[in-house]
């Protein structure tokens, strides 16, 4: 019996959610990588969970995995992009702020995508034309909201903005902290979070497309009804690149001010 790629999208970040659930407390492995970044055991063993479920179902797509790379040769336009574990450091410190991220570009555009945490046996996952989260098998559809004024930063390299702006320097703003509550989570798992009312915004540095950490929750507040745009203003994977999401207009617009006051003024 065939599958439908949403329902495809939740059972493989599901797959990868059970091994990293399985894996937390153990003694762990680590693989190191570039400046200073690592997996572990976990990483390789839920990003290996999670391509068996995609290509069992589809074998001629291709896969963009953290810690596999590009995988398959299908030139049928279809891209998973897969984080197995975005928060491999609170991991591996026994600390319960990580996801697992799956999603499906097609062309040009993320179609489905799913951020599962495999503590709360929360997914939260998008179709399309409108983002949930399911706990115990029942989807509550997500509502942004701004109310709780909590904006979560992202202060992990790289900066390609740095001349101009700085997540740090965004903290030491006096506008921010009238208007806001900074957080650091260092997980995407807080992108998704805005989705779901309970962050009113995420900001972050970089260049996101195709990025395999950020491409499902971005698709998440996108069909939820967020303001995704990059730290600029710019259509998203435009301009200055980055990402600033927010749960609506007003707080979108006061955080772009922010952002806006790092730059080097013209005489």
């Amino acid at each position: 019996m065939s599958i439908n790629d949403r329902d495809l999208v939740i059972a493989a970040a599901e797959a990868g959610a059970t091994v990293v659930r399985s894996h937390y407390g153990a003694s762990l492995t680590r693989f190191e990588k570039v400046g200073g970044d690592f997996a572990t055991t976990a990483d390789v063993e839920a990003e290996q969970a999670i391509l068996a479920v995609l290509y069992a179902a589809r074998p001629d797509d291709v896969v963009m995995g953290e810690e596999t790379g590009r995988t398959g040769t299908g030139g049928n336009g279809r891209m998973w992009l897969v984080d197995p574990l975005c928060g491999t450091l609170n991991y591996a410190v026994r600390n319960m702020l990580v996801s697992v991220n799956v999603a499906l570009r097609t062309g040009t555009q993320v179609v489905v995508a799913a951020a599962a945490d495999p503590f709360t046996n929360e997914v939260f996952w998008t179709d399309g034309a409108g983002s949930n989260v399911r706990r115990g098998g029942v989807d509550v559809p997500l509502v942004p909201s701004a109310d709780s004024r909590l904006v979560d930063v992202n202060l992990d390299p790289p900066f390609p903005n740095e001349r101009v702006f700085r997540a740090a320097r965004l903290l030491a703003d006096k506008g921010f902290v009238e208007q806001f509550r900074p957080r650091v989570v260092s997980t995407t798992l807080a992108v998704a979070w805005v989705a779901a009312g309970r962050r009113a915004a995420y900001v972050t540095d970089g260049h996101l497309y195709d990025s395999v950490h950020f491409a499902a929750g971005i698709a998440l507040c996108q069909a939820a009804g967020c303001v995704v745009t990059g730290i600029d203003g710019q259509s998203l994977h435009t301009g200055a690149s980055g990402l600033v999401v927010a749960a609506d207009e007003q707080t979108h617009a006061a955080l772009l001010t922010l952002v806006a006051n790092q730059r080097p003024r013209k005489n």
